[in-house]
């Protein structure tokens, strides 16, 4: 088949169509060419539907080409991604389809190059498309390689598996097949130039760049490669395009499969939803069944102004719990799409229940206001558990009638991961999700840039933007600098920001889009600001009027600490459990819903126990006592959250009375958007801004006069007591909160409610005051003495561990775009043990899940303690989708020194598959130890599971 000159020239050489691409499970091996081919068209669909008029401008002009001559060559390069399968270490994959070319004498192979199996194809395609751009007279730096347009091309086809290999040495890179024997000798470097030049005729890609892209859409067309790669590996793809019988490659049968590869890249694009929203609509009553509110109505009349004007950019409303920061975000973010020509958004929150609850406001949202492709998607850990047409199994390794066809496993798992999983999620139109899933574009993982391409044409709206620690805040900084740099357009909700965090984001943003003067914002509260990322407009913050001026009625009451003494314990006066008594007496006695929020799950427990003890006619009635945290199993937390939504929600339509006694033990599960409504809350001290939230449940709706008990009946004055157990006598927090919060902040915060309990707080006049200054440098001058040497030493503390997880922040994520400066491995590059584990259980959150398994009296073991569902065995494939989501339903968290030391035969069996929600599970077998408690002994701990939760001992 192969044919050379006498002189041996590549231009001699005819392409050889028995390289195959695809193999695996196909009739016949399907040609490399095809596959890179199919490809190339499926990128330039993409292309054309994915991408806005300005992203298209922006890759033509650095590339100093036209807008039409970009879109074939970039096409052309999609192709060229798996060139490197013309080496002997994948040819010999397939032994039947190697055999003649092994047998070919045109072939010549160092001893050894066809075991290579470490010479993957995608590095091989790295290593061979320097030289061949290089050859093809693309611009080339051959002392510093990183500046190279043909090194930067290669090196970003290399990373279509989700990884950047790192820059090559020039020397290497002159002499590729004497460093890399994988790529073979005579003979294969010849059939991967001809491939080249047919690809290159075939997609009309003659012209030659002039310049490299920038980072951002470096990462823009590295993901768009992906994604076509994985379009064109479908069986739905290759099955009806596998040439027939005596199909030779000439080059009118490569343009004859070139056209066809064309026809059909639009169906499989729009079969895939990867179209585009377009913000359609801008008016707010359009949008939502209601007029708007004062911030809401800010908005409408001042941001159309700035946009048109100053170009999209980065909106930061700030605005208690409770006032609509989450229309105000979807108005503004259907204003910036518009401007910006966004193809979506993405809502990302801090929790998976919040997330849950932000889907149907967003789906009816989407419904008013945008047309074109809205394909919707949940994203987070579990969204799987609600997605319909999931995999009826549970293991990676069944057989994979979908998706992907490939000689290589990996390719298929991938593949498929991206049609149904978290692979594919950002990718589509708009999103509703965790705020994990969107920070793991700025960690060095693998597909890191299908995450950041999902991102880049998208309004990113970030909820409770003040919800996050040291690291995460900083992750968060670094993806708004790549977003600045993408010119994707932000809106960031905070009902509690400092003006020091809010400057950071805003900064970041800026940074991203080349403006590096600090913004110097000062939020106002309630209010916001806009940000352009197109010129160095700042606005200053708005401050708007709230529809509801209060005072929040603070009772500061300092207590000794007695919260995990038994329920039977005598009560001291003084203590914790007599201030409790003592504050909800008037609930027992008259009716009315309070809040208890506890600092530990241990506390909430106990507490639980003891207003039960307490209180037992109000225990004894239904609904008279919740109890509320993490450390359920998750189908019993979710019943319970929907049990008190119903308690003590908004008020329907019906006529509302003052509701029957009712208590709810929580911890902070509560802060953050839960939709609940009480007449007291209480807590235990925590920072101010954690209190403020809180109390953002306190008499939350209106109710009128009828709605609440006489000890309540002021709306606008809602109550808060704090019981704080920093005192003279123990000056520090309890030894059972542990590292929970800040001891400085906590003495920070007592300080300031001892100053401003006797007159109240205005809400929300004095918030962002109080925000602030608990963190001000110049506090410490408020005290004297031993307390004030206390709080330096706790504040030194407090920001040497700031600066440790800023550390960590930098050790884990991907460079700024502004330093990867034309070397992509950048954005791969790791140090051991990064993985998305490490956001998900924000860097070193000591945690655990486990899933109970009850011991029945009959021998059985099930999933539940009553030995309804009994516990599935699983089988070759793993579990299948109902029986995967009996048991995932059930997986609680627990602290992660619980199951340290392990014992024996608690890992999950191998028939059971290898699903990531079954990843690191631990399985309890549980007994039975008296009326509706269940132990077992793990490690150097007693775990128990009852009505209050699991414990240990």
């Amino acid at each position: 088949m192969l044919k050379r000159g006498k002189a041996g020239a590549p231009g001699d050489c005819v392409l050889d169509v028995r390289l195959w691409g695809k193999e695996n499970g196909l009739p016949s091996p399907y040609p490399v060419v095809c596959h890179l081919l199919d490809t190339s068209a499926l990128f330039q669909e993409l292309w054309d539907v994915i991408l806005s008029d300005e992203t298209r401008s922006a890759v033509a002009g650095a590339l100093g080409l036209s807008a039409e001559q970009a879109r074939s060559v970039v096409s052309f390069w999609a192709g060229l991604h798996d060139i490197g399968k013309i080496t002997p270490p994948f040819q010999a994959q397939a032994p039947g389809a190697y055999e003649p070319v092994r047998d070919d004498p045109a072939y010549v192979n160092a001893p050894g190059a066809e075991g290579e199996k470490g010479f993957r194809h995608e590095i091989a395609s790295h290593w061979s498309l320097y030289s061949l751009f290089s050859q093809a007279g693309y611009p080339d730096d051959g002392r510093l390689m990183h500046r190279s347009v043909s090194h930067q091309i290669a090196q970003l086809l290399g990373g279509h598996h989700g990884l950047f290999g790192s820059v090559l040495k020039a020397k290497q890179a002159a002499r590729a097949s004497d460093y890399n024997p994988g790529l073979g000798r005579s003979g294969w470097a010849e059939q991967r130039q001809v491939h080249f030049d047919e690809l290159r005729r075939a997609t009309g890609a003659s012209a030659v760049p002039a310049g490299g892209l920038p980072a951002g859409l470096a990462v823009v067309v590295a993901g768009l490669v992906v994604v076509a790669d994985w379009l064109a590996s479908q069986a739905s793809v290759i099955a009806p395009r596998i040439p027939g019988p005596g199909w030779s490659g000439t080059p009118g049968e490569i343009d004859a499969h070139w056209r066809g590869a064309l026809e059909a890249a639009s169906e499989v694009v729009e079969a895939a939803r990867l179209g585009r929203a377009e913000f359609s609509v801008g008016d707010f009553g359009a949008m939502f069944p209601f007029t708007p509110n004062s911030l809401q109505r800010d908005l409408v009349e001042h941001l159309p102004t700035m946009i048109e004007g100053h170009g999209p950019g980065l909106v930061l409303v700030t605005a208690p719990t409770g006032d609509g920061k989450s229309e105000a975000a979807l108005f503004a973010a259907s204003l910036l799409g518009r401007a910006a020509d966004a193809r979506g958004l993405y809502f990302a929150l801090p929790t998976m229940a919040t997330a849950d609850a932000m889907l149907p406001r967003v789906e009816a949202y989407a419904a008013k206001a945008l047309s074109g492709e809205r394909a919707l998607r949940l994203l987070h850990s579990m969204a799987w558990l609600s997605s319909p047409g999931g995999d009826d199994c549970a293991g990676v390794s069944g057989d994979q009638t979908v998706g992907v066809l490939s000689a290589g496993h990996e390719t298929a798992v991938e593949a498929d991961s991206w049609l149904r999983g978290a692979k594919r999620g950002l990718l589509a139109p708009l999103g509703v999700g965790t705020i994990d899933q969107a920070l793991g574009a700025v960690l060095p993982l693998r597909y890191n840039v299908l995450r950041l391409l999902g991102l880049s044409d998208k309004v990113f709206v970030v909820d409770e933007a003040h919800a996050y620690g040291p690291w995460m805040h900083q992750l968060l900084v670094r993806l708004l600098e790549w977003l600045g740099e993408m010119r994707a357009p932000v809106v960031l909700l905070s009902a509690t920001l400092t003006g020091r965090t809010a400057g950071s984001l805003v900064d970041a943003y800026r940074r991203g889009a080349g403006i590096r003067e600090p913004s110097g914002v000062v939020p106002r509260y309630p209010g916001w600001l806009f940000a352009s990322g197109a010129s160095e407009v700042v606005s200053p913050a708005r401050g708007t009027k709230t529809d509801r001026v209060r005072t929040l009625r603070v009772s500061h009451r300092p207590v000794m600490w007695d919260a995990l003494e038994s329920a039977g314990a005598p009560v001291l006066k003084g203590g914790r459990r007599a201030a409790l008594r003592e504050v909800l007496a008037p609930v027992a006695a008259e009716g009315g819903t309070a809040l208890v929020c506890c600092t530990t799950v241990a506390e909430a427990q106990q507490t639980y126990r003891d207003v039960c003890a307490a209180f037992p006619e109000l225990a004894a009635s239904p609904g008279g006592v919740w109890l509320l945290h993490s450390r359920y199993p998750a189908d019993e937390r979710a019943r319970i959250t929907a049990e008190c939504e119903a308690a003590y929600g908004k008020p329907g339509e019906k006529p509302v009375s003052v509701r029957s006694a009712s208590v709810l033990v929580a911890t902070q599960v509560v802060e953050q958007s839960l939709d609940f409504d009480f007449d007291l809350v209480v807590s235990d001290l925590a920072p101010i801004a954690q209190l403020l939230q809180r109390a953002g449940r306190g008499r939350r709706h209106r109710r009128g006069r009828l709605g609440r008990p006489v000890w309540a009946a002021a709306e606008d004055e809602p109550a808060l007591v704090v019981l704080d157990p920093l005192t003279v006598e123990t000056p520090r927090p309890p030894r059972s909160w542990g590292a929970v919060y800040d001891a400085g902040l906590l003495m920070r915060t007592s300080r300031i409610l001892q100053e401003r309990s006797p007159g109240g707080v205005a809400v929300p006049d004095d918030v962002q005051r109080l925000v602030d200054e608990v963190y001000e440098e110049e506090f410490v001058d408020r005290l004297e003495g031993a307390a004030r040497e206390e709080l330096v030493r706790l504040d030194e503390e407090r920001l040497a561990g700031e600066a440790a997880e800023r550390h960590l922040a930098a050790w884990t994520s991907i460079c700024s775009p502004a330093d990867v400066k034309g070397d992509l491995s950048k954005l791969s590059v790791r140090e051991a043990g990064v993985t998305q584990d490490l956001l998900t259980t924000r860097l070193g959150a000591d945690s655990g899940r486990v899933l109970c398994l009850y011991q029945q009296p009959d021998g059985r073991t099930t999933l539940d303690s009553h030995g309804a569902v009994v516990a599935p065995g699983g089988g070759r494939w793993g579990l299948r989708s109902a029986e995967l989501a009996d048991v995932a339903r059930r997986v609680a968290p627990v602290p992660g020194r619980w199951l340290r030391g392990g014992e024996p035969d608690t890992a999950v069996p191998r028939g059971w598959g290898t699903h990531p929600s079954l990843r690191d599970l631990v399985l309890l077998d549980m007994v039975p130890a008296g009326v509706g408690c269940w132990v077992c002994s793990y490690g150097g701990y007693t775990i128990s599971i009852s009505d209050v939760g699991l414990e240990a001992q």
